[in-house]
């Protein structure tokens, strides 16, 4: 099919192009600087874990982690229930497709969308939100594993290789969770970035450098960071 045909131009094409590669390119640069010691939220939330294990084993009372674990929960069910709503309303958006192309072509900076463009742009925000709502609902259960690892926590009077096994299992579990979360809040940031596509493709581009660049702060030069690293 010639790309006259698919209502989009090359700057559509260019767009999506570098939406996808910036979103999945900066997902492993982040991982993978957070695993070669780059000091970023990722990494120094790791030896917070194994610290919070490491404690975990030394109280008999266990209301603390379970708290911890609770609180996390909640974050995940939230935004689970959140991405729920959120497809109902862009799958009604399906249904009401001329009159909202009426209406954005009202707006500055707008270019024509035709009905195959729009429910195309709608179908990327529904794959974008359907696969954070699999993101938050694995973390979930991850935090389900990781409250029964609580449970099955060893002694204080257990033996030293036990017990620090036993702490990077856990923190390793929970990191494994909070990543997974961090995905779909990932997610979030990107199909907001779409959102400008509605109106040109190259307000969608800026968008998709403009998430990059915040994440990036956050996650590597944020004053959260600098407090946990002890940085003024």
């Amino acid at each position: 099919m010639a790309i006259s045909n698919l209502s989009f131009t090359l700057i559509d094409y260019l767009a999506i192009t570098i939406f996808y590669f910036g979103w999945v390119g900066y997902a492993k640069f982040a991982r993978r600087a957070a695993n070669n010691g780059m000091p970023s939220l990722m990494s120094v939330m790791v030896r917070y874990r194994e610290d919070w294990w490491r404690g975990t084993i030394g109280r008999d009372l266990k209301i603390v982690d379970t708290n911890i674990i609770l609180t996390l929960s909640n974050g995940a069910t939230f935004f689970a229930s959140t991405t729920i709503l959120i497809l109902g309303a862009l799958l009604a958006l399906l249904g009401t497709t001329d009159r909202a192309i009426e209406i954005l072509a009202d707006l500055p900076f707008a270019v024509k969308n035709d009905t195959f463009a729009w429910d195309c742009k709608i179908v990327l925000l529904l794959t974008i939100f359907i696969y954070a709502f699999f993101k938050f609902t694995w973390s979930l259960r991850q935090h389900f594993f990781c409250s029964v690892m609580v449970g099955a926590a060893p002694g204080a009077d257990a033996n030293a290789q036990v017990r620090e096994e036993f702490v990077q299992r856990g923190a390793r579990m929970a990191s494994t969770a909070s990543n997974t979360f961090n995905d779909g809040l990932r997610a979030y940031y990107f199909g907001l970035s779409v959102l400008p596509w509605f109106l040109n493709a190259w307000l969608f581009i800026v968008s998709t450098i403009v998430v990059i660049g915040i994440l990036y702060h956050r996650e590597f030069k944020s004053d959260a960071l600098k407090a946990m690293l002890g940085r003024d």
